[in-house]
């Protein structure tokens, strides 16, 4: 959570929100590092139903959509569109590629799992998510 304290995140509306409020009672952050590209539009709908399928158990999970798209109007269409209720890390800032950085990230679609303090569960959620479905939550919230 250190990269996002004092940060801004949005939502399909483009409003506002600081993290701090949105990931106060989550446990496991999921950051989505993702674009409107074909491999990414295949995942998406899959993480939207895992993603809607815990909140409705009121799992302490919340996603974060880090854009690769080529503009901001890209990126809400692509959310509006495909995606959950998650927020995002606003189009065009540092943190984002700061986020890829830390987390090592190459390719997209990536889903990059952590505790509320950063400790890496896991930088394949992905193939968890596909493979475990929304038991995996849990296997991440013993990890």
């Amino acid at each position: 959570m250190d990269m996002l304290s004092g940060q801004q995140l949005v939502n399909k509306q483009k409003q506002g929100v600081h993290a701090e409020v949105a990931l106060q009672n989550k446990d496991i952050i999921c950051y989505y590092f993702s674009a409107h590209c074909p491999p990414c539009r295949m995942f998406t709908p899959i993480l939207a139903d895992f993603y809607r399928d815990l909140e409705a158990v009121g799992a302490r999970l919340e996603c974060i959509f880090v854009s690769s798209d080529r503009s901001e109007n890209e990126m809400i269409q692509y959310m509006v569109e495909s995606h959950a209720d998650w927020l995002a890390i606003p189009w065009g800032t540092q943190l984002a590629g700061a986020l890829k950085s830390k987390y090592g990230v190459s390719g997209i679609p990536c889903l990059v799992v952590v505790k509320k303090d950063g400790t890496i569960i896991t930088k394949d959620g992905r193939s968890d998510v596909h493979r475990f479905g929304a038991s995996c939550f849990q296997q991440w919230a013993n990890a």
